[in-house]
């Protein structure tokens, strides 16, 4: 077996207090800036709703994945879901299955609490492993302005809520804020 096929056994729960700094390592070397860091501290400390797990190596968090609330906006509705971002995983531990282990499991969370979406602004290549299309399939667009059609995703959990609906997807103010 290739070593990068190696899925390493890491253990995937909920954040906690006292994380924080470990998470925000992990944000800032992965994304090789701050900004991602800064939008998962704002996210923190004014979005109750979130749903933020880690993946953990024996006392070392080395990955980190956030669900929080975003909206579809159209002529006629709004309707809620949620917004993955971000994920990320230490350089050194990349490519081993764990990021793939973080949005299987936070999935699994975001479908039992019957939210209808997901949206995702992400490598294409990734996240259709894990079910997201492009959303331009639904005529959704995402708020960001030049944004690569095949970069902007939706997972569609629920398909009755969902029919019909097209517009304008977007993430909690905190995203604008932090950067």
């Amino acid at each position: 077996m290739s070593k990068n096929k190696l899925t390493l056994n890491s253990i995937i729960r909920s954040e906690l207090i006292g994380d924080e700094k470990q998470i925000r390592k992990v944000n800032a070397l992965a994304f090789g800036q701050d900004d991602e860091a800064n939008i998962v501290d704002a996210l923190r400390e004014k979005c109750p709703e979130r749903i933020s797990l880690v993946a953990k190596m024996n006392t070392e968090i080395v990955g980190h994945i956030l669900f929080t609330p975003a909206v579809i906006e159209s002529d006629k509705n709004i309707i809620r879901g949620m917004g993955l971002a971000p994920m990320s995983v230490l350089p050194a531990y990349q490519n081993k299955g764990i990021g793939s282990k973080l949005v299987r499991e936070g999935l699994e969370i975001v479908k039992a609490n019957k939210t209808p979406f997901v949206i995702v602004l992400g490598h294409p290549n990734y996240y259709p492993r894990s079910g997201f299309e492009k959303a331009s399939k639904y005529q959704i667009k995402s708020e960001y302005e030049g944004v690569p059609d095949e970069a902007f995703m939706i997972l569609i959990l629920d398909e009755e809520k969902m029919r019909g609906i097209s517009g304008i997807a977007k993430y909690r103010k905190e995203f604008y804020a932090a950067i």
